[in-house]
């Protein structure tokens, strides 16, 4: 009979065409989707995330940042965060289509301005040797100024563009409001310990009742010191950053990230401490009348290495840490000439006793070197175990908010 329906079992019933493999992953998805899915609800929260990422990864380091752990992919039904990423990464579109290149690549500078680019932290450097040269022989000390000023403002390009900015960064526990003001206890933190440097030996000795004249070519030893060493700071935070991110990209999970980057962070304030014994000769040789104290040279180069620390755990979100460090140096150095001068009151020499017995070993210059190397060293073993996330070194993005995640229940609720 024309048009009815024939059964399946009939001669010349029609066959219907074998359908293509479904894979696990596919066949996983499909099944999350139906009734209960405990992906969707993270999916349209983090949706945002999900389409401008350019592989799974960056979406883990993603959901890493937001606090999701291996635990709570468990209970979206993934063994980790990597996994859960791979379904996120497969359901969202991405933005611009299927046809979209990988990865977004912007315009290509011209090669004069990549050039310029990579030999601006030379600036600072220069010009404070150009300031501290030409003081020293006009006997101008306008001249020491009008270079002091032009340094700062390419210090202050440098802390702008390149690898020693922050890109827009800011710490998540607090919002965009607060981290426009982060940047000011900031400044005060590091001149400070810049004030510090400039005193040198004259304020503690004369609190310690020592008869000692201030030396200006102390001073501007570490100013150049201190200038010279953007240059390596800003070559060495490209390095590390430019490496971190192809392991990223070719890791296959957070854990074989994190164990790769750890090495780079070390080997990164290595090479970086490795260029300043030769900053501080050229200091050295550039301030003239300078006379070689290595107590001194060893605080300014600790002064050095804290403030790459610092700035290198800022530029990659971690401004709590770096403030920390810094303030702790503060106050070690506060702590100096507080209880020198609290010794001069009545009934108030024990206070100052431990600040004599160590000026009389090592002088007072140790007092620098002390404070700012241990507390350098507390943020570097921070650092190699904070930039170790791959959360680190993404794209900046909008800190979580104050709601929790949706997870789901054991028993397979909507979350």
């Amino acid at each position: 009979m024309t048009g009815s329906a024939q059964r399946p079992g009939a001669p010349g019933a029609r066959r219907e065409q074998p359908s293509a493999p479904v894979s696990a992953h596919e066949r996983g998805a499909k099944a999350r989707r139906g009734s209960v899915d405990p992906v969707r609800a993270l999916m349209h929260r983090h949706r945002e995330l999900c389409a401008r990422a350019v592989d799974p990864l960056e979406i883990a380091a993603g959901l890493e940042a937001h606090g999701v752990t291996d635990r709570t992919a468990a209970r979206f039904r993934h063994r980790d965060v990597f996994s859960l990423a791979e379904e996120l990464y497969a359901r969202v579109p991405r933005d611009g289509g299927d046809d979209a290149p990988p990865e977004a690549t912007g315009p290509v500078r011209p090669w004069g301005v990549r050039a310029a680019l990579g030999l601006l932290p030379l600036l600072p450097g220069a010009l404070a040797a150009a300031a501290v040269v030409g003081a020293y022989r006009t006997g101008a000390p306008a001249v020491g100024a009008a270079g002091a000023v032009l340094a700062a403002g390419a210090l202050w390009l440098c802390l702008r563009r390149g690898p020693l900015a922050t890109g827009g960064r800011h710490s998540g526990r607090t919002g965009r409001f607060a981290g426009r003001f982060a940047g000011l206890p900031g400044a005060l933190r590091t001149g400070w310990l810049l004030a510090c440097a400039a005193c040198g030996d004259w304020l503690p000795a004369g609190l310690l009742g020592r008869s000692e004249t201030y030396d200006p070519s102390a001073v501007c030893e570490a100013a150049v010191v201190l200038a010279l060493a953007v240059a390596p700071a800003a070559w060495c935070a490209r390095w590390f950053a430019v490496r971190a991110r192809r392991r990223l990209a070719a890791s296959s999970g957070l854990d074989e990230f994190a164990a790769g980057v750890r090495p780079l962070c070390a080997a990164t304030a290595v090479a970086f401490l490795l260029t300043l014994p030769s900053l501080v000769l050229t200091a050295r040789l550039t301030v003239p009348g300078a006379a070689p104290d290595p107590v001194a040279e060893a605080g300014v180069a600790a002064l050095a290495a804290l403030l790459f620390l610092a700035r290198l755990l800022t530029v990659h979100g971690f401004r709590a840490a770096a403030a920390i460090g810094t303030a702790v140096a503060c106050a070690a150095e506060a702590a100096v000439p507080a209880a020198a001068g609290a010794a001069r009151l009545p009934g108030g020499a024990v206070l100052g006793e431990p600040v004599r017995r160590l000026a009389a070993a090592h002088g007072t210059a140790a007092v620098p070197a002390v404070a700012c190397g241990a507390a350098a060293l507390a943020l570097l073993v921070y650092a190699c175990a904070a930039l170790s996330r791959a959360s680190a070194h993404t794209a900046p993005t909008t800190p979580p908010t104050s709601s929790p995640i949706p997870i789901p229940s054991r028993r397979g609720a909507h979350p």
